[in-house]
């Protein structure tokens, strides 16, 4: 019996109806959440590819590009006629790019694994340590090549190439630093052209005259701070900096934003270990600093050094143009050679001028109690005052005493009435008793003041002395709790006592009194046309400053500083002023002596004011200033002379 399928009447209430249909409206639902998401799927992609292609090209640029930056070379410094004083040489060193020796490294590396586990060693090294000993293996074999070149015996520094590596592989490494012409011209002789050795060639401080004016010229040392110019590209650039040089003393120091050079640089490619890849992408040249023409006279600067290096002795000396303040001399001993502080000063030769006490510009740092020439500002103080006259009289026995305390007078030779002009000339104690205590400490005190001996002069060299002092009644009271008598303004008086004052000031002085003036701004900066000095005139009167230039002059002729007449130093027709002093200072060693020489040439129309101190190193030791520091001032008289008088007519 056949079977017949039954079907349904549709739409029959009460039946079951099984119902088939082409779609889901569920799926629709799903379909357009998916066509959702690709889509914002597509413009994100869209997005990042086209609205910020900008920003992801600076990020791979900042990723894949590196700036190196190289220093410019600084300026030159010259004396006052255009003589080189500082300037640049070229500095040659053997340097090695890591870059090229990736290969090598890898070889290396592999083979020196290979070698300990044939040694069958359990304490296997790192694979970090491996590869620092395959680098080092590998920049040695190089150093070899450079050694069997130059006959060295040269070794890698293995704390310093790891540094390197780490830090800046981008940059050469440098093997040898500074070596010789002659070795230079070998190498470019037979190193390969390809080879990753090479021959790097900088700059470095030159010092032509050596030690001459060091400690006015100053010195620099290596910076790893470089300072780039902000318009040099690259800024947002992973830096690398050549290493290079900041003054640390002296003009280098001053002048240091002058002398600077202005750094150049390149950009390189670099693959994803650091390693550079050739050639660079972008480059600008370092540009040479500014050059500096000081008021320096090499001849007169030579002289005065020759003189205190040829008596070993140790102090400074300073010369002043009087019309301009243009410091001509600036010169402290012992000193010490500038081209050993480039390219480094090592510490053995840092150690050896610190034991002579080298590191101190006694002209301008140097703090001492000026002795009989301050009896040049007590004369000062009271012919303004009026308690001195030009043809003031005071009688000479040796001793003056002052309560009950008697002074002696170191003018042995010379006794009975003492004016003025003679005081000065034989530098006569007893004098400056009587009148520095009629004049009274307040009027010294203030005299001094009026000349900025109690204040920096303002020179344009960093560090200069600023605790000079000149004491006064409220300085002792507020510093020893005690007040003053007389004996103090008597010391005073005569440059002894509590003064300290720098060679540097005293130069100053003489030169204000030189140009009938109460100041003089130095200055190491030389202008052309030539700047006078315009400060407030001293309002004395002119027979009292014919006074005071007539026992200057004296001092010269037949004086304490008569020295300076005797063939070494004596011009023909040149009119010499000056003062000599010798003054005392305890030390835990015992009393040493200073010698002193105040002075300028000619009397008429002053033209050099020179100031000079000799320290004496043995206590006791008789250190006079007509014998030990006038003659270093003639030295320099006599270099002016030569340049600026006309030579004597031949008989």
């Amino acid at each position: 019996m056949a079977y017949a399928p039954r079907t349904s009447a549709p739409d029959r209430p009460g039946s079951m109806v099984e119902s088939h249909r082409g779609y889901d409206p569920r799926l629709w639902l799903f379909y357009g959440l998916l066509a959702l998401m690709l889509a914002v799927l597509a413009g994100g992609l869209a997005y990042q590819q086209l609205g910020r292609a900008e920003q992801h090209r600076e990020r791979e640029t900042v990723q894949s590009q590196r700036r190196v930056v190289v220093p410019g070379p600084r300026g030159n410094l010259f004396d006052r006629e255009g003589r080189l004083l500082v300037g640049n040489r070229p500095r040659f060193a053997v340097t090695l790019n890591l870059d090229e020796l990736r290969t090598e490294f890898r070889r290396e590396y592999l083979r020196v694994r290979r070698n300990y586990r044939e040694t069958g060693d359990k304490d296997l090294p790192t694979a970090g340590q491996l590869e620092r000993l395959a680098r080092v293996s590998v920049v040695q074999g190089h150093l070899q090549t450079v050694n069997r070149i130059l006959g060295g015996r040269e070794r890698v520094d293995a704390q310093a190439l790891e540094r390197h590596y780490r830090q800046a592989r981008i940059l050469p490494f440098v093997l040898l630093e500074d070596i010789a012409p002659e070795a230079y011209a070998r190498l470019l002789e037979q190193l390969p052209v390809n080879s990753p050795l090479q021959v790097y060639t900088a700059s470095t401080r030159f010092y032509p005259h050596g030690r001459l004016a060091a400690h006015t010229l100053g010195y620099t040392a290596s910076d790893d701070d470089l300072a780039v110019d902000e318009n040099l590209p690259g800024a947002d650039l992973t830096t690398f900096k050549m290493r290079g040089s900041v003054g640390r003393q002296g003009l280098e120091a001053a002048l240091d934003a002058r002398l600077q050079g202005q750094a150049g640089g390149a950009i390189y490619r670099v693959d994803p270990a650091g390693y550079r890849l050739q050639p660079a992408l972008e480059k600008r040249r370092p540009v040479q600093g500014g050059d500096v023409v000081t008021s320096l006279d090499l001849d007169l600067q030579r002289a005065a050094e020759a003189q205190m290096a040829e008596n070993g002795l140790a102090g400074a000396a300073v010369a002043l143009d009087v019309t301009t303040g243009e410091v001509l001399v600036l010169a402290s001993h012992p000193d010490y050679d500038l081209n050993s502080f480039t390219p480094r000063l090592t510490e053995a030769t840092a150690a050896e001028i610190n034991a002579r006490g080298a590191w101190l510009n006694r002209a301008t740092q140097g703090l001492y109690p000026p002795g009989s020439t301050f009896k040049l500002v007590t004369a000062l103080a009271g012919l303004r005052s009026g308690h001195i006259l030009p043809d003031s009289e005071v009688e000479c026995t040796g001793s003056y005493q002052v309560g009950g305390r008697v002074f002696v007078c170191n003018n042995h030779r010379d006794r009975g009435v003492i004016t003025l002009p003679q005081a000065i000339e034989k530098s006569c104690n007893t004098f400056f008793y009587h009148f520095g205590l009629q004049t009274g400490i307040e009027a010294i005190a203030a005299e001094a003041r009026l000349h900025g001996l109690d204040q920096p002069t303002g020179l344009d060299l960093p560090h200069e002395a600023r605790h000079m002092l000149i004491p006064d009644p409220a300085w002792k009271q507020s510093r020893r709790g005690d007040r003053w008598f007389p004996g103090d303004t008597a010391n005073v008086s005569i440059g002894q006592g509590d003064l300290a004052l720098t060679p540097l000031q005293m130069a100053c002085l003489v030169a204000s009194l030189a140009r009938g003036e109460t100041l003089t701004r130095p200055t190491l900066l030389h202008r052309d046309p030539p700047v006078a000095q315009a400060q407030p005139p001293d309002g004395l009167p002119p027979a009292a400053r014919a006074a005071v230039f007539a026992g200057m002059e004296a001092v010269t002729n037949t004086g304490t500083g008569r020295i300076l007449q005797t063939p070494r130093f004596r011009v023909p027709g040149l009119r010499l002023a000056g003062k000599t002093g010798t003054a005392q200072k305890a030390t835990a060693q015992g009393t040493l002596n200073f010698a002193w020489f105040v002075g300028f040439v000619p009397v008429v129309n002053p033209r050099i004011a020179v100031a000079v101190i000799v320290e004496g190193d043995t206590p006791g030791e008789d250190v006079a200033g007509g014998r030990y520091a006038a003659p270093v001032a003639g030295a320099i008289f006599k270099a002016w002379a030569d340049k600026n008088l006309p030579p004597p007519e031949a008989d």
